[in-house]
């Protein structure tokens, strides 16, 4: 069996978290297995989809370096729904119903007041066709058995279908609604495998009769438990949490996805630097049924984990002319975003303000001013001129350091001294060093 699975937004917005988790489960899966990812733009609402959001949609996921194998429009296949539909009507499987959203609300408050289920009450055949009233359409449940799948996440499900409303499928209008659509689409384009957000169980549930309907195999289902905000509050926050911040925020896409590809898991997160890496730990057997929750957080920390571990091939192309492997593998060990890589590389070989010191701090500068010039600078530049620092102030420690750093750097702390010594240069060093004595 070729693995084939999909990811399915609606372009009404951009993608957040809790979309891009599900679209990252789905491409991992696919790569893991050396099958097919497809994306799948669910645009049957053609009042709220736009193209810019379907745009947007596609851009997110090649920042995100999630690039589906195909791309798929539902506006592009309506033919196909009305084939099928039109054969599900013919065995009775969807039956026109002719109630308004006030008779149906209704009619839910009085079961409810009965204390009995508020499901939809079908009508016998017989019944008469209001005047006036185009009919929308039902899926009719099969109420003689249970409905039972083993989920890949959630294990034994089982739903008494006598429980379940008969779902909608297509409104008045002749406009689509989610589900039937969604199987079509599975049947014709192979999926194999469903990996989703467990608010869809129910509607799973409605879908693996819709498999059958149409005389076709369902596909491995697994929901996986929905995403909080670290607070516990729900989606509001999460739903402005997209692409455009992390990228905005400056933060690189394998540090999102190292979160996401692991959270709710019983597996650690890690800064991740491949995708095929997380491909081959997936495992829907490690993911627990608790809500997993999302912190930006914990993006941040694992973006400077993830710096501090890329290779200079990694990021050659985004670094600032001239920066060599060995101005990245001294810096990269102090960076929280790569863009803090040019103020480091500034310090190397740019213009720097001379800090206030105080009288002492300058003294013991201008003697280093002093020595600096004597120095062998191809011999370890850093050791000697502390040595000799040592040797004629009797100082050490943080008070022969610091005020080094200070006038070398311009910086309270960074990468090691030695590196950023060899890396500055003599004249460079010499300079620094004068202008902080003298300032």
């Amino acid at each position: 069996m070729t693995v084939t699975t999909r990811f399915a937004p609606s372009p009404t917005g951009r993608l957040h978290v809790g979309n891009i988790r599900t679209a990252l489960h789905n491409a991992l899966f696919a790569r893991q297995h050396g099958g097919t990812f497809i994306l799948r733009i669910d645009d049957t609402d053609r009042e709220r989809s736009t193209a810019e959001f379907d745009l947007g949609i596609r851009d997110d996921l090649d920042w995100l370096g999630l690039k589906p194998d195909s791309v798929v429009r539902q506006s592009d296949r309506f033919d196909l729904y009305e084939r099928e539909f039109c054969r599900l009507r013919e065995s009775g499987r969807v039956y026109a119903c002719y109630e308004t959203p006030e008779e149906l609300e209704v009619r839910r408050k009085v079961l409810l007041g009965r204390g009995l289920p508020p499901v939809y009450e079908r009508k016998v055949p017989a019944a008469p066709v209001p005047e006036g009233r185009g009919p929308h359409w039902r899926f009719r449940l099969d109420h003689s058995r249970p409905i039972e799948w083993t989920d890949l996440v959630r294990g034994p499900q089982r739903f008494d279908p006598t429980l379940l409303s008969d779902p909608v499928v297509r409104r008045e209008d002749g406009s689509w609604l989610y589900l039937l659509p969604s199987v079509i689409d599975d049947v014709d384009l192979g999926v194999t495998h469903v990996v989703r957000g467990e608010d869809h169980v129910s509607n799973s549930a409605a879908q693996l009769q819709m498999f059958e309907a149409l005389g076709a195999p369902a596909p491995e289902l697994a929901h996986e438990a929905l995403l909080v905000a670290a607070e516990g509050k729900l989606s509001k926050r999460l739903g402005s949490i997209g692409v455009e911040e992390i990228r905005g925020a400056g933060l690189e896409p394998m540090a999102l996805l190292s979160l996401l590809a692991r959270l709710g898991t019983s597996r650690p997160v890690e800064a991740i630097t491949d995708l095929g890496e997380l491909a081959a730990d997936l495992d829907f057997a490690h993911f627990g049924r608790a809500p997993a929750h999302f912190d930006l957080a914990e993006v941040e920390l694992l973006n400077a984990r993830l710096l501090h571990r890329l290779d200079f091939a990694d990021v050659a192309a985004r670094l600032p002319s001239g920066a060599s492997e060995q101005d990245w593998l001294l810096l990269r060990g102090n960076l929280e975003r790569l863009a803090d890589f040019a103020d480091w590389f500034a310090v190397i070989g740019g213009e720097i303000t001379p800090p206030e010191l105080g009288d002492d701090e300058r003294a013991l500068v201008a003697k280093a001013a002093e020595i600096a010039p004597t120095l062998d600078w191809s011999n370890e530049p850093w050791k000697a001129l502390a040595e000799a620092l040592k040797v004629s102030t009797g100082l050490k420690g943080k008070a022969l350091f610091h005020p080094l750093r200070r006038a070398l750097t311009g910086r309270e702390s960074g990468p090691e001294m030695a590196g950023l010594l060899d890396r500055m240069g003599q004249d460079q060093a010499v300079a620094r060093l004068a202008a902080a004595a003298n300032h």
